[in-house]
């Protein structure tokens, strides 16, 4: 129970059912709070004890003391999905049998907060085009992942506070946007806000209800779920002002898009986003979700947006009871929560979007913030295709008609993910486009592999309701599951002809999806220009069926009557969308798919789990180990004072906007890779490989397949392809070129530690935790960067491995580090803390030339402190559970 030092434990009133609430007005000079901070300090005054949350955290927010305090925050709940869930799972199995094999209790190790999880990452585009391409889907998902589903059962029967959404379902962000998010809820008879850990980066969709909630990695959600605090500087928040409405013809990812843009320019990373002014009543919440959404993109923590009259009819529209609808709009009120139209909160700083000036738009070939317009799109293919070396050729036609497609060819156009099958107007717009498209006689070309993926079963009910699937089905967008799915790369195998075009004559191919994501190699390895855009942009771009292109101006293909048909001629006015959107939505569509959520099909029902409070691990599993982190910590020296990190050697030199999806295997498993080779060499045939998301139950093929991406580039490889590493020999007078994995383990083998030295925005991307663990198992135990991503970071230092950032102005180019030195960080030896700042020498093993430099070491909070004490959040863990029996969940 809270100390209550400011005496801010209130009734709620009638209207909420008589609640109690911690009344976040009893802390003087809290008016002109960002939204954000309000919900954070209300969380601490809930948490006080006078030791993890003390008054001086409390005073500290209440003054906006951004960016240099630590604070303990307690999130009501934590949220997963299936490829990050399982690992979780694996982690807390095999921390259970750590215990249980030092004579402690398996059991102390258990849930502490609700957390929920969705099985939402492993269905795949093997079947399309076709009316039982979900059930094939299905059927494949279930095949290839059985044994997956198993263990989440058992895992939902272990841990009190964990329940599953079973396949199918939909995508977990609109699961919860739709259906679980709280915004307010009583527990224990005590109102508070819904906050969110989650361990997907667009966690973040559901800040478009008034929820604070980001991405955290997985190795962060374990503590969570513990009840461990997640440990936070009070970060900034920056104030978007949306003023006026978008125009007729402009959609919410073109809004997004140029957010996106606009934020990345600006610099966010670290901060929190936070939506104002007379512009939000006119944004609906759809829209509202939809930038929410892409907050990872814009480099922020969250994108919060008020609560507001639109929130609570969303809320109803939704099937939310109305007793919680009125405890919601009391709650806001009474907490300052509501939205002030002329309310100015003192932002850190202040940014303007004039919805009127949005355009329509995309982005790619390679970032979501390179935004594009719609008119410039050719222009911009064009400049990647020379950067990529490819010679200008004719443009022929290149519709239905044409004989072959030719680079910058649409291989595919999927309206997938969660950012944009969230918004009604969008997904209602494509298919009116559809429709119009249909009526014109046009078509898709053989080579545009089409699909439809939507995050909710009630997009395919309104869409049905209104006749639009039919024409969209005409077009090869037939359902093919309801999942993630393309947007992060469970995209399938191409069409034959662009499948053929790449293998024969190295086609580049080009997608165009309304997911969120598209670096380089994520929606499918064979595809080298990834584009974003609105859904029916994505109907655009496979009828025209090239990417090469100004949609603006020229012809999406020609009708059987021989005239041109352009965009224009096709595009729904807003009249007609909003007709079908107030008529085709209805909360019984929501009360009827979310009342069995948790109940699954007789795929689910039919799996028998294991039960027990430990997991009975098979030595030949090829998707479930227990994972070796604990020992790997032990071998280290984990649990005492640090040492210097001496003799050791560069694994990877690599330059800026790294991604997570290029450290972590992403996409499906190639049979020629280390990790295929392996699985079939254990008798897995190459059709059954399946992705490396639905195999990171098992930490051999995830370190296999670490570091590996086809683009990730390593300086000291020139000219090769990612998963390439040096080893120049014990004493630096040889030059072996291998496999990352080998040559990490003949390092490893001669007592060698490595490190990785990077540029900008190290670990941007989704918040994958294998991105830090195979990191970790690989070897290495310290990343030298320009600048880190949020989440990757964090990621690092929970197993173990140092965050250590170049001072402004000094970079591996500027110090003239080539990855052929041998490394000493030191500073740490003998010390309960790492210092903010360490020494590293960098001696040329072949010139013996000596650099030194001076590095931030990036372990920010207390927190992280003490998990990197101890070698990592899994061995403080057991630490706790071992010397405090019953208090690992606290």
């Amino acid at each position: 129970m809270s100390i209550d030092s400011h005496r801010s434990r209130r009734r709620l009133g009638s209207a909420a059912g008589g609640a109690e609430y911690f009344h976040i007005g009893a802390v003087p000079g809290t008016e002109r709070l960002p939204l954000a901070h309000k919900i954070m300090l209300e969380n601490l005054l809930r948490h006080e004890d006078g030791d993890l949350v003390t008054g001086a955290d409390i005073a500290a927010v209440a003054e906006g003391r951004t960016g240099t305090h630590e604070i303990a925050f307690h999130p009501s709940r934590v949220f997963l999905h299936d490829t990050n869930g399982v690992p979780v799972l694996t982690d807390l199995a095999a921390l259970r049998d750590a215990v249980a094999e030092r004579g402690g209790d398996p059991g102390a190790v258990d849930g502490a907060i609700p957390a929920e999880l969705t099985v939402d990452h492993s269905v795949s585009t093997d079947f399309f085009a076709r009316p039982d391409a979900p059930r094939l889907n299905v059927r494949r998902e279930y095949e290839r992942n059985a044994e997956r589903y198993r263990f989440l059962k058992w895992g939902q029967r272990a841990l009190s506070t964990l329940e599953v959404v079973p396949p199918g379902a939909g995508i977990m962000h609109q699961i919860n946007v739709e259906h679980l998010a709280r915004v307010v809820e009583v527990r224990d008879g005590l109102a508070l806000p819904d906050t969110v850990a989650g361990t997907d980066s667009h966690t973040t969709m559901v800040n478009g209800l008034g929820v604070l909630a980001w991405g955290v990695g997985g190795i962060e959600a374990e503590a969570a779920v513990l009840g461990q605090p997640v440990s936070l500087l009070i970060p900034p928040v920056v104030g978007v002002e949306l003023v006026g409405e978008l125009r007729p013809g402009v959609t919410a990812t073109d809004l997004v898009l140029t957010v996106t843009e606009r934020m990345r320019r600006l610099g966010v990373v670290g901060s929190i986003v936070e939506f104002f002014g007379a512009g939000v009543g006119a944004t609906g919440v759809a829209t509202r979700c939809t930038l929410a959404n892409m907050s990872p993109e814009f480099g922020s923590t969250a994108a919060l947006f008020p609560v507001d009259d639109r929130t609570l009819e969303f809320l109803r529209l939704t099937g939310r009871r109305e007793d919680h609808v009125r405890l919601v709009e009391a709650y806001a009120k009474e907490q300052g929560l509501w939205h002030d139209p002329d309310r100015r909160p003192c932002f850190d700083r202040t940014l303007v979007v004039d919805l009127d000036g949005i355009t329509p738009s995309l982005a790619g070939p390679r970032r979501p913030q390179d935004r594009v317009e719609l008119a410039g799109t050719g222009e911009a293919v064009r400049a990647a295709l020379a950067e990529l070396g490819r010679a200008e050729e004719p443009a022929p036609a290149e519709g239905p008609d044409a004989s072959g497609p030719r680079d910058g060819a649409v291989a595919i156009a999927a309206i997938t993910s969660c950012t944009n099958t969230s918004n009604p107007a969008v997904m209602v717009a494509a298919g009116l486009l559809a429709r119009n498209a249909v009526r014109r006689g046009l078509g898709v070309a053989p080579w545009v592999k089409t699909s439809l993926a939507p995050g909710s079963r009630v997009v395919v009910d309104y869409l049905e309701r209104a006749g639009l699937m039919r024409d969209l089905e005409k077009l090869g967008f037939g359902l093919v599951g309801y999942g993630c799915m393309t947007c992060i790369g469970n995209s399938g195998p191409l069409a034959p002809g662009a499948a053929a075009a790449v293998e024969d004559r190295g086609l580049v191919a080009a997608s165009v999806t309304s997911g969120n994501r598209n670096f380089d190699g994520r929606v499918n390895n064979d595809v080298s220009l990834n584009f974003l855009a609105s859904p029916p942009l994505v109907v655009a771009f496979a009828l025209a069926g090239t990417t090469r292109v100004d949609l603006t101006a020229d012809p999406l293909g020609t009708g059987p009557d021989g005239e041109p048909v352009m965009l224009a001629d096709l595009w729904p006015t807003e009249a007609e969308i909003e007709e079908v959107v107030s008529a085709g939505i209805e909360p019984s569509m929501y009360t009827e798919v979310y009342g069995t959520l948790f109940d699954g099909d007789e795929n689910w029902r039919g799996l028998t789990a294991p039960g027990g409070a430990r997991f009975d691990w098979d030595p030949d599993s090829v998707y479930l180990q227990r994972p070796p982190f604990l020992e790997l910590a032990a071998e280290r020296g984990a649990e005492g004072a640090h040492g210097d990190i001496v003799g050791a050697r560069a694994l990877q030199v690599l330059g800026d906007s790294v991604t997570t999806d290029h450290l972590c295997p992403a996409g499906r498993i190639p049979a020629d890779s280390p990790a295929g080779r392996f699985l079939r060499e254990r008798g897995v045939e190459a059709p059954d490989l399946n992705t490396y998301a639905s195999r990171r139950g098992n930490w051999q093929v995830m370190k296999l397949g670490g570091l590996a991406n086809p683009r990730l580039r390593n300086a000291m490889t020139p000219g090769l392809p990612g998963g390439s590493a040096v080893d120049l020999g014990p004493d630096g007078d040889e030059r072996t070129v291998g496999e990352v994995h080998a040559v990490a383990d003949r390092h490893r083998d001669r007592g060698q530690p490595m490190l990785i030295i990077a540029g900008r925005e190290y670990g941007t991307g989704s918040s994958r935790d294998w991105a830090a663990k195979v990191t970790s198992l690989l070897g290495v135990r310290a990343v030298i960067a320009e600048s880190f991503e949020r989440i990757h970071r964090s990621n690092l230092v929970g197993m173990g491995v140092l965050a250590l950032q170049f001072e402004d102005g000094d970079s591996a180019g500027s110090l003239g580090l080539t990855g052929e030195e041998e490394y000493a960080v030191t500073g740490l030896e003998g010390r309960d803390e790492v210092p903010e700042r360490l020494s590293v020498t960098a001696r040329h093993l072949r010139t013996g030339r000596v650099t030194e430099f001076t590095v931030r070491a990036r372990v920010d909070t207390s927190r992280e402190q003490l998990y990197y004490r101890h070698g990592g959040l899994l061995p403080y863990i057991l630490h706790r559970a071992l010397s405090e029996p019953g208090r690992a969940r606290d």
